[in-house]
């Protein structure tokens, strides 16, 4: 069967870019495939350079009337957006499950995650308030303003191709701003099926566009463009180092959510069951391919046998297949290419003494790019699964003797997006959540995001934060004003 035939809305199914309100074709096309049996799931138009070009065009027009429309019209335009989201859920996540394989449940969840950015973006956009300030001129009167930042290009992942948009995009409309966005080329069907709803919404021409194609053509004109003020970008630290290069030749701002490699600290006074429930839960997300998945589970030495035990009996028994079957737990990885990457590092780990405990091979059987949840020991720290972002569904546990040596491995990482602690002793939370150098800490809880709080990382896990009334001002400029001879 093929996965586009359980849509109930045929519509939301696109294949062209979405530019100043028109459906537009490109001279080429891409292919997209479902990474669960491989097979082509749409061709998909490449607008190049000159339709990310004309997109920007229709932006910078766009925002002349939309940065004046009241915050309260917009939040009524956006309202609809986020009301025929929610309404198709159903379809939403059968793209998600098509193109990018994670479970059909799962996949439906992330439609809802990423509507309540839309929510809360509406809401959070009112309460943007200035302030009156003292200044030392007799006679003259002082304050701030928060104005949109302008024309915003948004490059998304393919991970959470639905979530990624809305996050990005309902703060800055929401702020005054206009988009031109640019999905993964994995995952564009979303993107565009967001794109129609926006149409249907009544979202004004230009004011939300979608491009599509190579981004080696794309890339430059969006983080180039003279109009475009702030890059949006989530993905790899090495394509942000990339895109921060570039937007520095016109002082762009730029928000940048990037890689991570994210502890998960178990102490000797947890719930051994609960934190073992908390790892499973956070790293077979997804199949593994979040950059907020547990990347380096760290026990201390006197409960490390019973956790590995009780992972061992969880791992053992997730089902793994099509996100369309029943009882699926972990769909495919998203492509070939990301199962080879994967083996490479359970094999180097392998050679390394790592003891591989349960999976750690690829599932050719299944037809797809699917890999084993696996289970490792790891033993040393220097090993390129505990030096790296695994992405893909591979635990693997490290052994510490106290808080500050785990304190001091969790932090030896160019990276600081998220961690977790599973501790029962406040007095270890303060202490540890404070000495952890990330962006956000999940303590005995194995997930860390949500529409209403800050999103983002430290270090080399990216600028700027994403999610309540932080997502909001990313997207808008600060402004003084003095007001003199008012005596």
């Amino acid at each position: 069967m093929n996965p586009l035939d359980r849509l109930k809305d045929r519509a939301l199914f696109r294949t062209e870019s979405y530019i100043g309100g028109r459906w537009e074709t490109g001279d080429s096309r891409f292919t997209v495939y479902n990474p669960a049996n491989r097979g082509a799931l749409a061709e998909v138009h490449d607008v190049g350079a000159e339709g990310a070009k004309a997109a920007v065009a229709a932006a910078a027009e766009a925002l002349k009337s939309w940065r004046k429309t009241s915050v309260f019209e917009r939040g009524r335009i956006l309202r609809r957006w986020y009301d025929l989201i929610v309404e198709h859920q159903h379809d939403l996540g059968v793209l998600i499950t098509a193109e990018m394989g994670k479970p059909l449940p799962e996949a439906k969840g992330e439609v809802i995650y990423g509507a309540a950015f839309v929510d809360w973006s509406i809401e959070e956009a009112k309460r943007m308030h200035g302030e009156t300030i003292a200044v030392p001129i007799p006679g003259s009167r002082g304050w701030t303003v928060r104005q949109p930042v302008g024309v915003v290009s948004c490059i998304t992942p393919w991970n959470f191709p639905s979530a990624m948009v809305t996050r990005k995009c309902a703060p800055a409309m929401a702020a005054g701003c206009t988009i031109v966005l640019k999905p993964a080329p994995e995952t564009p069907l979303s993107a565009l099926a967001l794109a129609e709803l926006a149409d249907r919404a009544g979202i004004p021409a230009g004011v939300f566009n979608v491009v599509c194609g190579d981004a080696e053509a794309i890339g430059p004109v969006l983080t180039g463009s003279p109009d475009v003020r702030l890059v949006g970008f989530t993905g790899s630290t090495e394509v942000g180092k990339i895109l921060m290069r570039q937007a520095a030749d016109g002082i762009k701002r730029v928000a940048l959510e990037l890689g991570g490699n994210a502890p998960f600290l178990v102490m000797d006074d947890a719930d051994i069951e609960e934190a073992a429930n908390g790892i499973v839960r956070g790293k077979f997300r997804a199949a593994g391919q979040t950059c907020v998945s547990p990347n380096r589970i760290i026990v201390q030495d006197s409960v490390a046998e019973e956790l590995i035990a009780a992972l061992e009996a969880k791992v053992a028994k997730i089902k793994v297949g099509d996100g369309f079957e029943a009882g699926v737990e972990v769909g495919p990885l998203i492509h070939d290419e990301a199962v080879e990457r994967v083996s490479g590092l359970v094999e180097s780990a392998r050679r390394e003494g790592a003891r591989i405990i349960v999976g750690g091979e690829a599932r050719t059987d299944l037809g797809g790019s699917f890999f084993a949840p696996t289970l490792i020991e790891g033993g040393s720290f220097a090993l390129d699964l505990a030096c790296h972002e695994i992405f893909g569904p591979i635990a693997s546990v490290y052994r510490a003797k106290d808080e500050a040596q785990m304190i001091a491995a969790a932090n030896d990482t160019p990276y600081g997006l998220a961690a977790y602690l599973y501790t029962n002793d406040i007095g270890r939370v303060h202490r540890m959540s404070e000495g952890l150098d990330f962006g956000m800490i999940g303590i005995n809880a194995p997930t860390v995001g949500a529409a209403s709080t800050p999103f983002g990382g430290m270090k080399q896990s990216g600028i700027g934060r994403e999610g309540g009334k932080w997502g909001v001002e990313e997207f808008t400029e600060l402004k003084y004003v003095l007001l003199a001879g008012v005596e």
